[in-house]
């Protein structure tokens, strides 16, 4: 067994304590939630949409909806790897009742999304898997280039 924990712990992984592991394991399904989550935030509020604008909107929230998936897939992997079982629960979607608040809801979700994994990033350094904290890294800059988008189309909105 402690053959295997050196391999897919990555780095010094091995040589850190299980409540080390444990935490990283328990902190990688907190973003896995979020990323299951904002799957479901995406297919609801796309399907939601209306108005003059609903055609830009809808296919806006639909175009996030792969690069969650694949943050997704890459989180249950590595939990995986690191002897974990990923979670089935989403992260609640929050309800709204207009296409303001849905993206007044989405600049939420990204914005606690970068900070989730900004804490996770440094978390994998201390545990010593250099490629999640890349990873992590790598994600971070998609989710903050979500940010900056739906920040983009609120800053001029007109209610």
């Amino acid at each position: 067994m402690a053959s295997r924990a050196k391999r897919s712990g990555g780095g010094g992984a091995a040589n850190m304590d299980g409540g080390t592991r444990a935490a990283l394991i328990a902190g990688l399904n907190e973003d896995l939630s979020g990323e299951l989550g904002a799957i479901v935030q995406y297919l609801i509020y796309a399907a939601k949409t209306s108005g003059p604008f609903r055609p830009e909107l809808q296919q806006f929230f639909l175009k996030e909806v792969p690069d969650e998936q694949g943050h997704a897939q890459f989180l249950a992997n590595k939990i995986v790897a690191l002897g974990g079982e990923p979670t089935t629960s989403p992260r609640p979607t929050p309800p709204a009742r207009d296409n303001h608040a849905m993206l007044v809801n989405v600049l939420a979700a990204e914005k606690r999304a970068i900070a989730d994994y900004t804490k996770r990033a440094r978390q994998a350094e201390s545990f010593g898997d250099k490629g999640l904290q890349v990873q992590l890294e790598n994600i971070i800059s998609d989710e903050t280039g979500h940010y900056e988008e739906t920040e983009r189309i609120l800053r001029e909105w007109r209610e």
